[in-house]
């Protein structure tokens, strides 16, 4: 909200856009906001849809012990029991697909956002301008790296997974620098083309990070029972959070 919309308000409105709609319309503001939406229904339809196909499955395991013989559940315990993990399963595995969900589209989301960066800073060509640059956006990427690393972790995927998405993350970055780099000779970020890609994309890696930043991770973490029964624990969470939207905006004066 602090250094990724206002960049692409301030690429779509930029004075070297002359002529079409780009100043008669907060295009960005859109962007951002179908984005939100997009991602929204993304979200949605796949939870749905493995809610569904778990809730299933969980409902033919269960109608088994009806076709086994009596005898072997006396009293009615191990069906009783077989029945009751069934029903606990649905649970914990619409919770983990939650977690990839949210994983998955979040990365996305960074993803994009990091290429963008990153190729803005290969494509600098003043020392005084990229010195700045340097430690804030390590920074940034740092405590970026830190929220999706913990939704990894949560989403508990294949060590193949794992490594893929972390491989993903690291590498965006540093790629976008070598690309940046590779274009700096033809590349001019105030022609019309560059401004209006980076802003559109910069709205539309904002309205992503929005969404899961304020839906998916902190209305869902700070929802839970564990949190809503204890008051020290909220506050703490409710400090730290503070803490980092205050962090996280400083880095705008530099980045």
């Amino acid at each position: 909200m602090v250094h990724i919309l206002p960049a692409a308000f301030e690429a779509l409105r930029s004075p070297c856009l002359v002529g079409g709609p780009w100043k008669r319309f907060p295009f960005a503001g859109l962007v951002a906001m179908l984005a939100a939406v997009a991602t929204l229904i993304v979200d949605t339809v796949a939870t749905g849809y493995f809610h569904r196909t778990n809730a299933k499955r969980a409902a033919a395991v269960t109608d088994e012990p009806a076709h086994d013989d009596p005898e072997s559940a006396p009293d009615g315990h191990h069906g009783h029991a077989h029945g009751m993990s069934m029903l606990a399963s649905p649970d914990n595995g619409d919770e983990l697909v939650r977690h990839r969900v949210i994983s998955q589209v979040l990365e996305l989301g960074v993803v994009v956002h990091s290429l963008i960066i990153g190729m803005s800073l290969g494509a600098s060509d003043f020392p005084s301008t990229v010195r700045p640059l340097v430690p804030a956006l390590t920074f940034h990427q740092l405590f970026e790296g830190i929220g999706l690393g913990g939704c990894i972790v949560q989403a508990k995927f294949r060590l193949k997974s794992v490594v893929a998405m972390g491989l993903l993350f690291s590498l965006t970055t540093p790629a976008g620098i070598g690309v940046g780099i590779a274009i700096s000779s033809v590349y001019d970020e105030s022609s019309p083309t560059a401004l209006v890609v980076q802003g559109l994309l910069e709205a539309a890696a904002a309205g992503i990070l929005v969404y899961m930043a304020l839906v998916d991770i902190l209305a869902e973490d700070f929802s839970k029972p564990r949190v809503q029964s204890r008051a020290r624990l909220q506050l703490a969470l409710n400090v730290s959070l503070l803490l980092g939207a205050g962090l996280m905006s400083l880095l705008a004066v530099w980045a």
